[in-house]
């Protein structure tokens, strides 16, 4: 009897795998060439309602961007008609820049994550433009290991894309994250300033000393004498803090925090980053 109850879970749980392998999702496929498979929950006029296979969020395509859908039943909908060889044009590819200010979403951005480059103060001064790369590469590499099922945008492409759309730090405030977003191509922007001041110093002392006895002739008596040398070094203290924000495509705020290091090392921010990004919703052990 036992052995006929382990013969039937298991061919339920074998029919269970095969009812999943043979499920049918919904494919959209867009015009850049991407496919999107899972359930397509509504269409209007100007967007499609889209929840990806296995996840419950909500994402809205817009129907400017699908070339087609594929529906589970087999049935095929044709949202934009190619452009037929004769009808072709020499127009150029849509610039980033004016993808944004016309808010459209040239790329998938689901699950996609770019680091911008981070404000870096010192002493009350804006520190060089390589400190701030720095910290965004260090942002980079540290996520990287922690990603999961996320994609961590590498930092050269996520410059050259701002560069291209004038998104500098002089400029970023004349943006919206979404339009951010849109000429990256992320779903999630991180973003942060580190501050790092001079703080106390502190000195140390050491030495090293010997004692020796002697007879003295001129008072016939017998005399203490301490030879030896001594060293002194100051240690430059420093107060580190950071704050770290993370935006999504909809100009949403996920996570703002920040945080003053304890340790007084004049690199005590690379830890200090760590312990944000650890705190983020987006780590991943």
């Amino acid at each position: 009897m036992k052995r006929l109850t382990i013969f039937l879970v298991a061919v339920l749980f074998a029919l269970h795998l095969n009812a999943q392998k043979d499920e049918k999702h919904d494919v959209i496929l867009k015009i850049n060439g991407e496919e999107l498979s899972g359930k397509v929950t509504e269409i209007n006029d100007t967007e499609v309602k889209f929840i990806y296979t296995g996840e419950s969020l909500v994402y809205t395509i817009k129907k400017s961007d699908i070339l087609k859908i594929t529906y589970a039943s087999g049935r095929v909908e044709v949202i934009n008609k190619p452009a037929l060889p004769s009808e072709g044009t020499n127009a150029a590819p849509p610039d980033p820049k004016a993808a944004a200010s016309l808010n459209v979403n040239p790329v998938d951005h689901h699950n996609k994550v770019a680091i911008m480059p981070f404000s870096f103060i010192s002493d009350n001064q804006s520190a060089a433009e390589e400190m701030k790369y720095k910290v965004q590469t260090e942002c980079y590499a540290y996520m990287s290991k922690h990603a999961g099922e996320l994609t961590i945008i590498d930092p050269r492409t996520t410059n050259a894309l701002l560069i291209k759309a004038g998104i500098t730090r002089e400029t970023v405030m004349g943006f919206t994250m979404e339009e951010i977003c849109n000429v990256i191509g992320a779903e999630y922007i991180v973003d942060g300033t580190i501050t790092v001041n001079r703080g106390t110093q502190t000195s140390t002392q050491s030495g090293n000393y010997k004692t020796t006895d002697g007879y003295n002739d001129k008072n016939g008596k017998y005399d203490s004498k301490s030879t030896g040398s001594s060293t002194s070094s100051t240690i430059q203290n420093y107060q580190t803090s950071i704050a770290m924000t993370i935006y999504t495509d909809k100009n949403t705020t996920i996570f703002n925090e920040d945080h003053r290091s304890f340790w007084t090392s004049a690199d005590a921010y690379k830890t200090t980053l760590q312990y944000l990004l650890k705190k983020s919703p987006l780590y991943r052990k």
